[in-house]
This record gives structure tokens, sequence and C-alpha cells, in this order.
């Protein structure tokens, strides 16, 4: 058995990767500790796996970007739902992209079905928009 878990998620509303990063900075206030927090309504049944692994992020189609999880904490809005908010690390690391089907919630990601981060030379600005998305169309990873 892996020693953890990764979970892929939806990033609803990015047309980028650098729209994911303009949200966390605006939100950034909200959370506790000025960390970065995604919260979801259900509780992973694997928690100790999760933890320490990534929060994959598919961003228009394409797995484009992860963060570490590093905790799992229970909050709660005061309207009767328990949520779960993962703890993740401020750091969003690129990735190969890789096409995914839409769906709904969030999904248990092996490692090894997990695709590889980019190379640091191959982070940053010097990706255009559009690129990793037009790659990951023609099966780039």
């Amino acid at each position: 058995m892996a020693a953890h878990v990764n979970i892929l998620k939806l990033c609803v509303g990015a047309d980028s990767v650098e729209d994911l990063l303009q949200w966390q900075q605006d939100h950034r206030h909200l959370w506790p500790e000025g960390r970065t927090e995604h919260v979801t309504r259900m509780w992973p049944k694997r928690e100790a796996e999760v933890t320490g692994g990534s929060l994959y992020w598919v961003v228009k189609g394409s797995i484009l970007c992860r963060q570490r999880i590093l905790a799992l904490e229970p909050r709660d809005w005061g309207d009767g739902i328990n949520r779960c908010a993962l703890v993740l690390d401020a750091e969003v690391i690129r990735t190969a992209p890789a096409p995914r089907r839409p769906f709904q919630g969030w999904r248990y990601l092996d490692p090894a079905d997990s695709p590889p981060d980019l190379a640091r030379a191959k982070q940053g600005e010097d990706i255009l928009p559009g690129l990793a998305e037009a790659l990951a169309e023609f099966g780039w990873r």
C-alpha cells in the first residue's frame, strides 16, 4: 500500500494556474494563520494517507498543478453542515498536463497515476497561458 494518496479536484472558475494563484492570494486573509485552504463537504475516509499527499488541480480539463496537503481540519460555518478544510502548502507546483473529464466533488488519485512535476526551469512565467492545455489535448506528458 502507498504511504500516501493524492486528491484530484476541479478548479472551478479558473481559466489558468495564474487564476488559482490570484484567488488564493485574494482569500489568504480569510484562513487561519494566513494558510492556504480548500474547504469541501466530504471528509476523506483515507485521512492518514491523504495527509502528506497532494491536491492535484484540474484546470479547464487538464491537471496542471498540485499543492501538498499538510493537514485536514473540521470547519463549521454555523449552518449545520460539517466541512473538511484541506490545509495546503502555499507553493503551487506545476505538473505535466494530463487531460481529465469533468466530475463532481473530488477523487482519490494514486501516486502512480499522478502526472510528474514539471522541471523547475519550466515552471513560472515562461509557460504561455494556454500552452499546457494545448499540449494536454495532444497527450503530451
